[in-house]
């Protein structure tokens, strides 16, 4: 298997002084590594009944069509507000620097539907947390939680506890 973490590329200082950017796009462009991402990410979830994947905008909807389709499920898109044609739900939730929020078209999934969130990186855990509480407030079971990469010192596995969560990197 192709070192995947390799093909992660850090930028010093983006976006903002201090900042180590983590840029999965030298992976994304790797066919390879991008078919073993794939398979890492999906691996703790293959025998689970996951019906439905939801990504988050942008780069959840990467990893999240590619999890779909490797798990024979659909897909769900949470969106940045505006974006969606239909009625939504929403959350509006906390970032380190302001806040942000996220919509679901309310007739995205029926109650009940099992679910796999999707994600690129988790950080602190703020944009997953809030996607769990938008799925839920459909009726949605949250079954687990992947993430291509995991940013272990931003703690945000700890603001996920008692959920299922996986990631292919962590660090």
């Amino acid at each position: 298997m192709t070192d995947l973490a390799a093909l992660v590329r850090t930028v010093a200082d983006f976006p903002t002084p201090g900042v180590l950017f983590r840029d999965l796009t030298p992976l994304m462009g790797d066919a390879a590594a991008l078919r073993a991402t794939t398979a890492a990410l999906v691996a703790p979830y293959r025998d689970l009944g996951i019906e439905t994947v939801a990504g988050m905008e942008a780069r959840g909807f990467i990893f999240g069509a590619l999890a779909a389709h490797a798990l024979g499920a659909g897909f769900v898109p949470l969106r940045k507000p505006g974006k969606l044609p239909a009625a939504v739900e929403a959350v509006t939730y906390q970032l380190e620097y302001g806040t942000a929020t996220l919509e679901i078209q309310r007739d995205a999934l029926p109650r009940g539907r099992r679910v796999l969130l999707v994600d690129d990186v988790l950080a602190t855990g703020g944009t997953a947390a809030a996607s769990v509480t938008l799925l839920e407030r459909l009726g949605a079971t949250v079954v687990g939680l992947a993430f291509v990469l995991e940013l272990a010192k931003l703690g945000g596995r700890g603001r996920l506890a008692g959920r299922t969560l996986s990631s292919v990197m962590t660090f």
